[in-house]
C-alpha cells in the first residue's frame, strides 16, 4: 500500500456502509457496533444464520478470524448442541472451509472442505457426515507415514465452484467443487522434501497467495517465499524469496547462500483488502536489511514483486541463534495503521507501520511490546473484532488465552485466563477456542471471559474451528503422528 493509505480496518465510513472481507453491511449493523459499551468489544451478530460461506482460514483476506454475520450459536443454546464424529482418512492438522448450498455430484450440499496432512482434500456434508468427493494426489503413496506433510487449510474460489488446495509434493491444485476433479496443478517449490507448504492458502483478486517455509529441524537447504498463481490459468505470476531477495521467481534453495527464513505462521500471507498488500513474517534466517530478510515482519506489493514496508527486532541475531522465531506467528491487522506481531520469545509488538514504510531497514521502534498470555511462545493467530469505533484482539498460547482492547494506540488487557488454545474464533458475541491437549473446545463470552460451555473433543496440534450456520467444524489430531486416518467433530443445533 501506499504509506499513510489504509490497511483493512482502518478510515471505515460508518455513515454509509461497514465493509469485512469483501462482504458489505447494511447501516443499522454499524449503528449497533457504535451504540455499543466503549469498553465491549463490538458485536459480530445482525445478520441471518447461514448468509455467506467460510471460504479460507482466518475468515477473510485479512485474517481477522471474526465474521460480522450471525453464525447461530448463541450463549442460550450452545449447550444444547450434537456433536458428530466423523471418521476421515487422514489427520487435518488445520482447519475445514464451508460453502453453503452448492453442487456436489450433481444435488445440493452444505460442505466442509479440508486437506490431510499427505495431501488428500475431502468434501464432507455438513449435514450428516459423509464424504462426498475426495481427491488423493499421484505419489501419495510415496509420502504417506513419512514426514512430508502440509497442514494448510484450503482457499475456495469467490465463484464456489472451485477450491484451492496444497499437497507435500509442493504443488498447488485448483479442484472443482462439484466432484473433486483437477483443473490445473502449480508446483511452488523445487525441493518439496525440505520446502514445506504449512500455511494455510490465501485468495484475493483472481490470485492464490501461498507461503513456504521448512520441516522440523530447519535442515537446510530452504528459503521462505511468498508465491503468487493466477486462479484461472494456474501460472505462477511472481515469487518473492526472503532470502536472496533481490532474485525474483522460483529459485533452486541450493543455489542460495543462506537457508531459512520461514514463513510458517498460522496464517501465512495476511491481505490488505484495501489494497491487496501482503504481510507475512519470518522466522529464523539471516537478517541483513538488504538481501536477507529473517526474523522480520514484512510487507510486500500485491504482486510480490516489492518489498514496501519491514520490521525488525534489534535483537534479531539473538532470536536466530536461540530458536526463537519472529514468524511463528504472522502480522495482525489491527487497523487505524497497527500492527500486532508476535513472536517464539512470548512477546507481542504492537507497531505503527506508518513508520516502517520503504525497503530501507527499521530495527526496532515498538510503539508498545506486552505479553502473551502467559508469556510463553505465540503459535497461534489472533482473532480481531473491529467496528468503526473499537478493536478488540484475542490471543491464546500453550498456557493461557486473553483478550486486549486497542485504546489511544495501546493495547489494554481485560482478561486472562490459564486454559491453553490454538487459533481463536470470534463468532456473535462467543469466542471459540481449541485446546489442543483434549481440554475439549472452550466458549467464552468474549467481553468478560467467562466461560459458557465446553464442548468435548480430542486432543490436535495446530487445529482450529470454524463457526458457521448453526454448525461448528473441529478437525482432531496431530501431523507429527504421521497418522494416515483423523477425525472430524461436527456439532449442531439440535
Amino acid at each position: 500500500m501506499a504509506h499513510g493509505q489504509s490497511f483493512e480496518g482502518r478510515g471505515l465510513n460508518w455513515r454509509a456502509v461497514w465493509t469485512r472481507g469483501g462482504k458489505t453491511l447494511p447501516l443499522f449493523l454499524v449503528v449497533l457496533a457504535c451504540a455499543s459499551h466503549s469498553t465491549a468489544p463490538p458485536s459480530g451478530g445482525g445478520g441471518p444464520p447461514g448468509a455467506v460461506d467460510w471460504t479460507r482460514f482466518g475468515w477473510d483476506a485479512g485474517r481477522s478470524s471474526a465474521p460480522p454475520i450471525s453464525a447461530g450459536i448463541t450463549a442460550a443454546n450452545v449447550a444444547s448442541l450434537v456433536r458428530q464424529q466423523v471418521a476421515i482418512d487422514g489427520t487435518v492438522d488445520a482447519s475445514a472451509i464451508y460453502l453453503r448450498g452448492v453442487q456436489v455430484n450433481g444435488s445440493t450440499h452444505d460442505v466442509f472442505f479440508l486437506t490431510t496432512t499427505y495431501g488428500k482434500t475431502l468434501a464432507i456434508d455438513a449435514t450428516n457426515g459423509v464424504v462426498l468427493w475426495r481427491y488423493t494426489p499421484p505419489n501419495y503413496a510415496s509420502w504417506a507415514g513419512s514426514a512430508q506433510i502440509t497442514t494448510a487449510t484450503p482457499v475456495a474460489d469467490p465463484n464456489r465452484a472451485f477450491v484451492y488446495a496444497a499437497a507435500p509434493d509442493g504443488a498447488i491444485r485448483k479442484l472443482a467443487v462439484a466432484d473433486g476433479s483437477v483443473i490445473w496443478s502449480t508446483a511452488i517449490t523445487l525441493l518439496p522434501g525440505v520446502e514445506k507448504i504449512a500455511s494455510p492458502l490465501n485468495y484475493f483478486n483472481g490470485r492464490v497467495i501461498a507461503t513456504t517455509g521448512g520441516y522440523i529441524g530447519d535442515a537446510p537447504p530452504y528459503q521462505g517465499h511468498v508465491a503468487i498463481l493466477d486462479g484461472a490459468s494456474g501460472n505462477l505470476l511472481s515469487v518473492w524469496n526472503a532470502l536472496c531477495s533481490n532474485r525474483p521467481g522460483l529459485i533452486d534453495p541450493t543455489s542460495c547462500s543462506q537457508s531459512g527464513a520461514a514463513m510458517w505462521g498460522r496464517t501465512g500471507a495476511v491481505i490488505d483488502s484495501s489494497s491487496g498488500n501482503i504481510f507475512v513474517a519470518t522466522g529464523n534466517g539471516l537478517w541483513d536489511g538488504g538481501a536477507n530478510w529473517g526474523d522480520a515482519a514484512l510487507e510486500l506489493d500485491a504482486n510480490a514483486t516489492r518489498l514496501i514496508g519491514n520490521y525488525t527486532p534489534t535483537n534479531t541475531g539473538a532470536l536466530d541463534a536461540s530458536d526463537t522465531d519472529l514468524g511463528s506467528t504472522s502480522p495482525v491487522l489491527l487497523g487505524g495503521g497497527f500492527i500486532a506481531q508476535g513472536g517464539k520469545d512470548g512477546l507481542i509488538r504492537l507497531l505503527n507501520w506508518g513508520a516502517m514504510g520503504g525497503a530501507t531497514p527499521h530495527l526496532g521502534g515498538e510503539g508498545q511490546v506486552v505479553s502473551t498470555p502467559t508469556g510463553s511462545g505465540l503459535f497461534s493467530a489472533p482473532a480481531v473484532l473491529r467496528s468503526a469505533t473499537d478493536t478488540w484482539v484475542f490471543a491464546a498460547d500453550g498456557g493461557g488465552t486473553a483478550a486486549w482492547r486497542l485504546s489511544n494506540g495501546q493495547l489494554q488487557q481485560m482478561w486472562r485466563n490459564q486454559n491453553p488454545g490454538t487459533s481463536p474464533v470470534v463468532a456473535d458475541t462467543l469466542l471459540f477456542v481449541y485446546d489442543p491437549n483434549g481440554g475439549g473446545l472452550r466458549v467464552y463470552r468474549s467481553d468478560t471471559g467467562a466461560q459458557v460451555a465446553n464442548l468435548a473433543c480430542g486432543g490436535g496440534h495446530w487445529n482450529s474451528p470454524i463457526v458457521m450456520d448453526g454448525r461448528i467444524a473441529l478437525p482432531e489430531g496431530n501431523a507429527n503422528d504421521h497418522a494416515s486416518s483423523g477425525v472430524l467433530d461436527i456439532w449442531r443445533l439440535p
